[in-house]
């Protein structure tokens, strides 16, 4: 009776090991949770900085020069995929304004032409400015494709985004301090400031290109747009590109 009892307590021992461990002999390796209830993830973006033109027709002499720059702030929503959790979609709104700076160069946003006249007054006999730049600002709807190293808390691992993000124009001028005669000397001294406002010539809408890269808060971004910054026929042919830093947060 004794040995029948045995073998039954070793046979019942034997059957719930076995139930116990996978077709490998291994024990279940239980699958991690990730809890995204709140998490942070990028759905605030500040960008700060380098402007640059990639044009087609226009003379290196009227080209850009000097630091110019944009900022941008975006609020976005950020939705991550169900099957992976590092995956996610983000969309949102926000504005953008891009400064173009230039030396020795007027552009006449209230010219009566079809084109934008684009001068260079380096040897001109005519008033000309000492400072001067084009300001435009977008309202923007940006979407991103995102991947996060750490799906929980993307603030402390790497992370990539790339997407694009759409543009509609607000606002377009010009500013240019300190005007200066022939000679070189101040006009009307140097604080003069002034500024000159038409979209005529610019296209009402953008779509650029964009991508991230970075770690925890900090990133860097770049865009490239695919649309002509001037309407057709307005002028030469300018794709605005950028190259900065995103602070990232919430």
């Amino acid at each position: 009776m004794t040995k029948k009892f045995l073998v039954a307590a070793v046979l019942f021992v034997a059957i719930n090991g076995a139930k116990a461990q996978d077709s490998s002999g291994a024990a279940p390796i239980q699958k991690k949770i990730i809890d995204l209830s709140n998490r942070a993830n990028d759905h605030l973006l500040i960008q700060f900085g380098v402007d640059g033109w990639s044009t087609s027709g226009l003379a290196s002499n009227l080209k850009p020069s000097g630091f110019s720059r944009h900022f941008n702030i975006y609020f976005l929503f950020d939705k991550p995929f169900k099957s992976n959790p590092h995956m996610s979609v983000a969309y949102g709104i926000g504005m953008g304004w891009s400064n173009i700076f230039f030396k020795d160069v007027y552009l006449d946003l209230k010219s009566t032409q079809s084109t934008l006249p684009i001068t260079d007054v380096s040897t001109s006999a005519s008033n000309h400015y000492k400072k001067f730049k084009l300001v435009t600002s977008y309202l923007e709807v940006p979407l991103e494709l995102r991947w996060v190293a750490n799906a929980e808390n993307p603030n402390r691992g790497l992370k990539f985004a790339v997407g694009a993000k759409f543009g509609l124009l607000m606002k377009a001028w010009t500013k240019g301090k300190n005007a200066l005669d022939a000679t070189g000397k101040s006009i009307y001294g140097g604080s003069y400031i002034i500024k000159e406002q038409s979209k005529q010539f610019f296209n009402s809408t953008k779509v650029a290109g964009t991508v991230r890269i970075g770690l925890g808060h900090f990133s860097l971004d770049g865009s490239y747009q695919l649309t002509g910054l001037l309407k057709d026929g307005a002028g030469p042919t300018i794709r605005p590109y950028s190259i900065g830093l995103t602070l990232s947060g919430l």
